[in-house]
């Protein structure tokens, strides 16, 4: 089955009307088949930015279940030192942390294919040390 990493921002687009990129983000995912794949870091990110949102925790874990998003354990102190050394490596871009949870995942599941808004990031990252991510929002 075709994998892709889920990022916070079309998450968070996904789940608020209000969010510009909302219908975009709607229309494009809508047309993608296979499993999303996130971590448990992005999944904390949208939490804070959908806390003013009526519901936004219930909907986002509904969203959630219904999709099926595997959600990838990333707090263990290997997983932990991992990001920190992406974040280190890649500090100009700047990296997050929930983003260098990504790309440590997509080096362990060999997976490129991304949802994400952030472009400058994720154009700039590199997965088993040189593969590019392909930007599905962007890029089909």
């Amino acid at each position: 089955m075709k994998l892709a990493l889920l990022d916070a921002g079309p998450t968070i687009a996904w789940l608020d009307a209000n969010d510009p990129y909302h219908s975009a983000v709607r229309e494009k995912m809508g047309e993608l088949t296979g499993k999303l794949v996130t971590t448990g870091a992005v999944i904390t990110e949208v939490m804070f930015f959908l806390q003013e949102a009526r519901e936004g925790a219930l909907r986002l874990t509904d969203w959630l279940r219904r999709m099926r998003v595997d959600i990838i354990d990333c707090f263990s102190t290997g997983k932990l030192q991992s990001a920190s050394l992406l974040m280190e490596r890649y500090a100009d871009t700047p990296m997050d942390y929930a983003d260098a949870t990504l790309v440590a995942c997509a080096d362990e599941l060999n997976c490129g294919d991304i949802l994400t808004l952030d472009i400058r990031g994720f154009r700039t990252y590199r997965y088993q040390h040189n593969k590019r991510f392909k930007l599905l929002l962007q890029d089909g």
